[in-house]
């Protein structure tokens, strides 16, 4: 499957999942091979690492959190160099006063999104995928 490029073809064929458990991020001000390995993502920062990790995990390592999230995983193969899907997606999301969070990877886009508004992000994200001019 080769990466799309064209906004109006990915929004037309947008398909949100969301994954089941809430999730939540910590930092550590070094790696902590315990904690990558229970990751669902990870970012090396200038203050430390930032681990995303399912909300049981950091729960039962007695981590400190702020917010917490739903996971959703945008079904779309978007090319790493396509212009504008984050932007269409977190201002539909803005527009109805949902946080999120962007995480790429090379064959999806991820968003975390505040745990208890994931159903209204899930209506949101369709309304804007059923209103693309080449919806499909």
């Amino acid at each position: 499957m080769s990466a799309e490029h064209d906004l109006a073809r990915l929004l037309a064929a947008l398909r949100v999942s969301a994954r089941e458990g809430e999730f939540v991020f910590v930092s550590v001000p070094h790696g902590d091979t315990a904690l990558a390995g229970a990751a669902e993502a990870s970012l090396r920062e200038e203050e430390g690492m930032t681990y995303v990790l399912p909300r049981a995990q950091a729960d039962a390592r007695g981590l400190q959190y702020g917010f917490v999230a739903a996971w959703l995983t945008l079904g779309v193969h978007s090319a790493l160099d396509a212009v504008g899907l984050t932007a269409a997606v977190s201002s539909a999301l803005a527009r109805h006063d949902i946080p999120c969070n962007v995480l790429a990877g090379v064959y999806h886009d991820h968003l975390l999104v505040a745990a208890d508004r994931r159903d209204d992000a899930l209506a949101a994200l369709a309304a804007l995928s059923a209103s693309s001019p080449t919806h499909l």
